[in-house]
């Protein structure tokens, strides 16, 4: 293993994709399930803003890309209002929200749910130790 590039450290991430099998049902979901802020559509790729990241919704041409997705955690302040939110909109979560960790200053609670493509999403919370 070689040493690190000096003066080369990456940490912002620009954008994040997740593959879909039809283009159309997951700018439904992301947009109006989601309510995620739709930035603009091109062929089979559709891109959302996530509070600066770029979320990349496309349709893989290879197959080996087909299946190959991260979990995105979407930080809220009320996880229990969220999921709510979110069931009455239709969405299916694995489990209620829970309990994760008690940190020194927070405690992390986590839901986590799958979009239409059965890609596995989360809702996060850090609630403050009062």
């Amino acid at each position: 293993m070689s040493a690190p590039t000096p003066g080369l450290a990456l940490a912002q991430i620009g954008q994040i994709a997740v593959p879909v099998a039809e283009i159309t049902r997951a700018v439904a979901f992301y947009r109006d399930t989601l309510g995620m802020r739709f930035l603009f559509q091109f062929g089979n790729l559709a891109f959302f803003d996530c509070a600066g990241v770029r979320l990349l919704l496309d349709v893989p041409e290879k197959p080996e890309f087909k299946q190959h997705s991260s979990v995105i955690y979407y930080k809220v302040a009320d996880i229990q209002t969220a999921y709510e939110t979110l069931v009455s909109r239709g969405v299916s979560f694995e489990e209620k929200p829970h309990l994760i960790a008690k940190m020194p200053d927070h405690d992390l609670w986590m839901a986590f749910f799958r979009d239409p493509d059965q890609n596995m999403l989360a809702l996060m919370s850090e609630v403050r130790n009062s």
